[in-house]
């Protein structure tokens, strides 16, 4: 009877030995295929997280402020859509101050035509697609208050900036409707995140920022029409599965910079690169990151 029990004891030994064994095997297996390597970005800054549920999955001096270049337009854009009463289909009449500006900053342009009537929505399209400084100035000369287009181009800034006050991005500043700022334009990769996150809320912004290309009717000053077509600069449309937007971004201070972000199998990630540096590298960058927020 003795012996019985201990060969008893000694049989349960062995069990509870071998049961241990299976389960640290079966602790270290997923640790071990958890093991996901970081991604090198040439990109001075990056961000990525979670649409869903706001989780970080990547930073790279994700708080230092820098330079946004045309990613501005993400808040521009974001101003006109928080419109109380907003009429997309209201038209705005394109002034000679607008080619004006892009003339005197060289810079990029939707190509709009003195005189034109162009609707609100179109306006977002040429904010959006072809980067247009002039369709940004032009929405923010039609939703500043104001009784002079100073003034109105102030207000409108001024709501910017409330703006990003009010979504809790505290290293954010805008002194400019379209990135062309005097030195105090800034944000960070965490902060454009976080804007192009609530931006997204919106879904005439989703469904301009997938948009790879469009023709828009417009009316012109005699009563008659043309068409205008505008190109997305977002080379992750059309490369990228999944890809959903966003902006791009560039400068001689900002380099190159990239908000963007993708949905998979349900999952949607959204990032931020800024001053990579290049078209090629900032687009690199950003696929590097969402490759990497999809399997974290």
């Amino acid at each position: 009877m003795i012996t019985g029990i201990k060969g008893i004891r000694r049989a349960s030994a062995v069990v509870v030995t071998a049961g241990a064994v299976l389960t640290a095997a079966a602790f270290a297996t997923p640790a071990s295929a958890a093991t996901l390597a970081t991604p090198t970005i040439v990109a001075k800054g990056g961000f990525v997280m979670n649409n869903g549920t706001g989780k970080t999955l990547f930073t790279k001096a994700a708080d230092t402020r820098r330079s946004t270049g045309s990613t501005t337009k993400i808040m521009t854009a974001r101003v006109v859509l928080a419109q109380k009463s907003l009429n997309l289909d209201s038209k705005v009449t394109i002034q000679k101050a607008y080619s004006d500006y892009i003339v005197a900053n060289n810079a990029s342009s939707a190509k709009l035509i003195v005189g034109d009537k162009v609707t609100v929505r179109q306006l977002l399209y040429g904010l959006m697609l072809p980067s247009g400084c002039d369709a940004a100035y032009a929405l923010a000369d039609k939703f500043g208050t104001g009784t002079t287009r100073a003034k109105r181009v102030t207000s409108f800034i001024g709501k910017m900036n409330s703006t990003a006050k009010t979504l809790g991005l505290t290293n954010t500043h805008f002194d400019s409707f379209d990135g062309i700022g005097s030195g105090a334009n800034y944000s960070t990769p965490r902060d454009l995140t976080k804007l192009a996150s609530s931006a997204m809320k919106y879904s005439t912004f989703r469904t301009v920022v997938k948009t790879k290309s469009t023709k828009q009717k417009v009316t012109t000053k005699s009563g008659g029409y043309r068409y205008m077509s505008w190109t997305n600069t977002n080379k992750l449309l059309g490369t990228y599965t999944g890809t959903i937007g966003i902006k791009t971004g560039s400068g001689p201070e900002a380099k190159y910079c990239l908000v963007f972000a993708a949905t998979r199998n349900g999952k949607t990630v959204i990032g931020t690169v800024l001053a990579s540096t290049s078209e090629t590298n900032r687009t690199s960058d950003a696929k590097k990151l969402m490759d990497y927020g999809f399997k974290k």
